[in-house]
């Protein structure tokens, strides 16, 4: 049994010590360039780019200048950057504000928010954790002819375009339930001049203030299954919608925004015990203001 405990360890230690390895991208001069080195430059310019998914090429090139800054940083400790009193100003100028920053993020993972308590901010503020109203609507789109393109071949002036729209309305009328939806279909694929076309008109579901205000309205006043019975006008050309579904504005499960309310009362602890501890750290220390304005004013 001792003997097997003693081979479960060394195991586990050539399984670390080999994860560990994995991480390192090369030495120089025996110090380690990790993979965690490469993404902690990366974050320096490009916050969202991950070294993980970049190119062999553009690893190869970040991990060249990650050498380069070790070489460089070897030279100027040669060259006794180090002991320069310029060098040891920043230096402690950089560990006040790390000290600093370690601290406020002590002190925020320190915050604890209950589920009691998060519940309570979501049924306080009902109104902040509702999904928008959005509707499912498929549109035929028809142009009219601008000076721009008055030479396309599938161009309608003004009054051709109404026609051909209200032409495209008058066909769909007597028609109800699958029978319509699947004309108006068949109508959009022959008929847009949109690029929503192929899809049969479909634009997906969106929010009433991501389309144009006359297209929203229109949209709106319709039932599921319904068609507008007038063409409607936009900065695009007139539109006939066909309204797929619709929904008002509905409350968001808790379950989804409980991460976010946490986090939030979080936050405001935070600043609160921050504000708290500042104001008591300024009352008990000796602060001499020497500014000229303020030497000024009390004279």
């Amino acid at each position: 049994m001792i003997k097997l405990a003693k081979t479960s360890l060394l195991a586990m230690s050539v399984m670390i010590t080999s994860a560990m390895a994995s991480d390192i991208l090369v030495t120089v001069n025996g110090k380690n360039i990790t993979k965690q080195d490469a993404q902690a430059f990366l974050n320096a310019s490009s916050p969202k780019a991950n070294f993980a998914e970049l190119t062999s090429e553009e690893k190869k090139i970040v991990t060249e200048r990650l050498i380069e800054r070790a070489l460089f940083a070897e030279l100027a400790l040669d060259e006794g950057i180090d002991k320069k009193a310029e060098f040891k100003r920043n230096m402690e100028k950089i560990k006040n504000e790390l000290l600093v920053n370690m601290w406020m993020k002590s002190q925020l993972d320190n915050a604890i928010v209950s589920d009691s308590e998060a519940k309570t901010f979501y049924k306080e503020n009902a109104a902040k954790f509702m999904s928008k109203p959005s509707m499912h609507a498929r549109h035929i789109l028809i142009r009219a002819a601008t000076d721009k393109d008055s030479e396309s071949a599938r161009s309608f002036t003004e009054e051709e375009a109404i026609k051909e729209a209200q032409g495209i309305i008058d066909t769909l009328k007597p028609l109800k339930g699958e029978a319509l939806r699947n004309k108006f279909i068949e109508l959009a694929k022959t008929k847009s001049m949109g690029p929503s076309a192929p899809k049969g008109g479909d634009l997906g579901t969106f929010a009433k203030e991501q389309m144009l205000p006359e297209f929203s309205k229109a949209a709106w006043e319709l039932e599921k299954g319904q068609i507008t019975m007038q063409p409607v006008k936009t900065q695009f050309g007139y539109h006939v919608i066909y309204l797929e579904s619709k929904s008002d504005a509905t409350p968001i499960p808790y379950e989804k925004v409980k991460e976010d309310i946490i986090n939030l009362l979080k936050q405001q602890q935070f600043t609160v015990k921050i504000t708290e501890i500042a104001k008591e750290l300024k009352s008990k220390a000796e602060i001499v203001d020497m500014t000229e304005e303020t030497n000024t004013t009390k004279q």
